[in-house]
């Protein structure tokens, strides 16, 4: 038997319920590689599957947690061997298949990635998919030619899982970072990751007439999409980009096409579900190259499967600051 957390639904009255449970291992779906859970995380997909599910889980019973890195237990793939330590983000694992919230997982191996040297399980979950989507951000940034010195880089919703790791890569890489937050209790917390400005959310969150602003940015991470994002879009350095992670300010994007026909700026659009593996790999190296560890310390909010109901319900409320780390067995 094992500890998994599994959400069930009504089908009366269509609501959902989440408790930790003990369910016999052949309880677990299909796959190749069946993987001893260390450790999970929380992300705003996961608040989404504890709850209500926001469209993304198929069918109940079900085992939230998109997020696991663990020890690799039985496999029948040659890539993979007992003893293995191996991460996993997205392919809609605890979404669309049964995830990390649970002490041992079974996955296709096609999912997974090799741990890489200078990471543990612990500090992979503290990354995870919201770590991945800042790396991937950077390189982006990067790969459009971003260089230290080039002037301040905007982090939106900084206090969050991707705003902080965004936050503390960006500072070791030599960049001025200048984090937003609507939360003026974080402010501490972004100067120790590395935040050298701190931009309130009322400043830049409203949509202006005008198109084009004083170029003030040499690039962006934006978790918030929305009014601000159009806002930021105005502001950017001729040439810069802007990487899109997220839509926590809302989907909707009330902008011109002005600052890319006159600026040339650049709006990436950045996915960490279906990135090829070795995109995956390359970012998963660059953060244990490149993210601090003793940063990394600094975001870590340590949890349970029990703790996981009441903190799915706040990070759907932007009420979780830095990475939770998820001890599945404890």
């Amino acid at each position: 038997m094992i500890n998994a957390l599994i959400v069930e639904k009504d089908e009366d009255s269509g609501k959902t319920s989440a408790s930790v449970q003990q369910i016999p291992e052949d309880r677990l779906p299909d796959g190749d590689v069946t993987v001893a859970v260390d450790y999970s995380t929380v992300n705003y997909k996961d608040g989404l599957c504890i709850g209500p599910g926001g469209g993304l889980v198929r069918s109940y019973p079900h085992v939230p947690g998109i997020d696991f890195a663990g020890t690799v237990e039985t496999s029948s793939d040659d890539r993979y061997k007992p003893g293995d330590k191996v991460v996993l983000t997205g392919w809609r694992v605890g979404e669309a298949h049964w995830g990390g919230y649970a002490q041992k997982a079974r996955v296709r191996a096609d999912w997974l990635v090799p741990l890489p040297d200078g990471l543990d399980t612990r500090h992979a979950m503290a990354v995870g998919t919201a770590g991945l989507t800042a790396m991937l951000s950077v390189m982006a940034l990067e790969d459009h030619g971003l260089v230290p010195g080039q002037g301040p880089v905007l982090v939106t919703g900084a206090a969050g899982g991707v705003g902080s790791v965004a936050t503390a890569i960006l500072a070791h890489l030599g960049h001025e970072v200048a984090g937003v937050t609507g939360r003026p209790e974080t402010a501490d917390y972004l100067a120790s990751l590395g935040a050298s400005q701190i931009v309130a959310r009322e400043e830049i969150n409203e949509t202006v007439k005008r198109p084009l602003e004083s170029e003030t940015w040499a690039g962006c991470i934006d978790a918030v999409g929305g009014a601000m994002l159009a806002r930021v879009l105005g502001q950017m350095k001729y040439g810069a980009s802007v990487a899109s992670v997220g839509l926590a300010g809302g989907a909707g994007l009330p902008a011109t096409v002005i600052p890319f026909l006159l600026r040339g700026v650049n709006l990436l659009g950045i996915d960490s579900v279906m990135q090829p593996y070795d995109n995956r790999l390359r970012a998963w190296q660059r953060i244990a190259q490149d993210l601090p560890m003793d940063k990394l310390d600094a975001m870590i909010e340590p949890a349970t499967l029990s703790d996981l109901p009441k903190l799915g319900a706040d990070i759907l409320q932007g009420q979780v600051r830095g990475r939770v780390v998820v001890d599945v067995n404890a």
